[in-house]
């Protein structure tokens, strides 16, 4: 099994073009002629300094193959950019931004390139996105809580490690999956995604190590790759993480951090069988690496019982942190996640949350303890939705696209798909011109697999994924990509 790579100049050559595709983002999303959108937005890229002066940029037909253009239409971007002095084109030495290019004054800040989260800054009118999983609609339970709360007039409202009745519940909740949980133990975050990033920042510094499954969260990888840590990836099957592969490496490299997705996991929908998961626990507790459980999506089985009987946690098993989140299970929109571990460590997190935010939203804090008290009705419907929705999504994807490959999923938000042959990044930029969004494989993956892969997600109405499914299709017969073979293309 992989557990890290050395990639080839060519392999870099790759990632470079993928991870300045994803820059590039809905940049074809606008009316008028595609060079011109295109060149619109590396101008944009150029003068906020994202590509500094003399930055190589991807040869014609490479880049005109990354985004499923014709390289014409590359050639007049490019040419456009030359004629503003904004680019050098040179024989011999490509294209290059120009030495003089318009830099913004100020420090230089470091942007996402992740399309997840360029799909929520850079909406577009008419895109369905099968990118984003999150609930759309808050259920009525939680619309009945806001609408019951009491704010309290004696109260400042700044609670860094969150309101102590929330804390309460959620330990209460840890406490029914078998493991003892004081509120304490508990740090209250705006969404698990600042569970993550108040971690990393605490546990990570440039240069260290950390552990992450290939694919995993692409959101995670961001916060990594911010820290300068060094990933370490060990390859997801079936049943999920390769353990072994994944104690080889922390007894290697004893990483700083060592993060998983064991139930549901994101994107593939896995789950790690409890022998070895306890496995997992006991090797990375024996060396002293921190192991880090992303729980956002545990409570998602599609089983009929799954809200009555959650699943077993990491914790359980011994010292472990754990993040999780009422934005899967509930809405989006309920911004409000939590860190599980021991209390100095949630005391050191709730010092650092102080700095950014004093403390998470009361009056949704306030919400998530009433909605907890009839947590398994509100999850118990949104589990029959999920399955719903993932039947209908598989059944459209049979009958519309029968040469795509959907990995099976027992829970969980998205579906992890496998191409016939071609590119993910490629032609999810040839999916968002026919208007649906979605996210390719190799931007959740450190070890540079999962190209021909593609995550989707199956939160929308049944019209609205067929339809997606339709636009999808539509896309595929109009793909073409240089690298498959006429055997590869029949077998499509």
């Amino acid at each position: 099994m992989f557990e890290t790579t050395q990639p080839t100049q060519s392999t870099h050559t790759t990632q470079s073009t993928d991870a300045l595709v994803a820059r590039l983002g809905r940049w074809s999303a606008g009316r008028g002629p595609l060079y011109l959108l295109l060149a619109a937005r590396f101008r944009q890229l150029i003068d906020e300094g994202l590509l500094p002066p003399d930055a190589p940029l991807p040869p014609d037909r490479r880049l005109a193959s990354a985004l499923s253009v014709g390289r014409a239409t590359v050639v007049a971007a490019y040419e456009t950019l030359r004629q503003e002095g904004r680019v050098m084109r040179r024989q011999g030495s490509g294209t290059r931004v120009a030495a003089a290019a318009a830099l913004l004054p100020g420090p230089r800040v470091r942007e996402t390139s992740n399309p997840l989260f360029l799909n929520l800054l850079e909406p577009s009118d008419g895109v369905i996105l099968l990118s984003c999983a999150a609930p759309l609609a808050p259920p009525p339970e939680l619309q009945a809580a806001y609408r019951s709360i009491d704010l309290p007039d004696d109260d400042l409202g700044y609670h860094p490690a969150g309101l102590a009745a929330l804390r309460t519940a959620l330990a209460e909740r840890y406490a029914v999956r078998g493991v003892p949980t004081c509120p304490d133990q508990i740090l209250v975050t705006t969404g698990a995604q600042q569970g993550l990033s108040l971690l990393t920042r605490l546990l990570l510094a440039p240069g260290d190590g950390v552990l992450v499954e290939a694919p995993t969260y692409s959101g995670a990888l961001d916060l990594f790759r911010e820290a300068a840590a060094v990933p370490h990836p060990v390859a997801v099957g079936p049943d999920g993480l390769d353990v072994a592969a994944a104690i080889r490496v922390m007894e290697r490299h004893r990483p700083a951090l060592a993060y998983v997705v064991s139930r549901f996991h994101n994107p593939t929908g896995s789950v790690l069988p409890p022998l070895a998961g306890r496995r997992l626990v006991e090797a990375a507790n024996a060396l002293g690496v921190p192991l880090l459980d992303d729980e956002a999506r545990a409570d998602l089985g599609f089983a009929a019982d799954a809200a009555q009987k959650p699943g077993v946690t990491l914790c359980a098993y011994g010292d472990v942190l754990s993040v999780g989140s009422l934005s899967k299970p509930v809405w989006g929109g309920l911004r409000i996640g939590w860190v599980r571990g021991p209390a100095p460590v949630i005391a050191r997190l709730a010092r650092l949350k102080a700095i950014h935010d004093l403390g998470s939203d009361m009056p949704g804090q306030l919400a998530a303890v009433r909605l907890l008290a009839e947590y398994e009705t509100v999850l118990g419907d949104r589990l029959r939705s999920l399955r719903a929705g993932h039947d209908h999504l598989v059944a459209e994807l049979a009958r519309q696209l029968p040469s795509w490959t959907p990995a099976p999923t027992a829970g969980g938000q998205t579906l992890w798909v496998r191409l016939p042959y071609g590119e993910g990044v490629a032609f999810a930029q040839l999916a968002l011109r026919h208007g649906v969004a979605v996210l390719p494989g190799s931007t959740m993956d450190a070890l540079g697999a999962s190209t021909r892969c593609l995550r989707l997600h199956f939160l929308l109405p049944p019209d609205v994924l067929t339809e997606a499914v339709g636009r999808l299709a539509t896309a595929w017969r109009e793909y073409a990509p240089e690298a498959a073979t006429g055997a590869e293309a029949l077998a499509a």
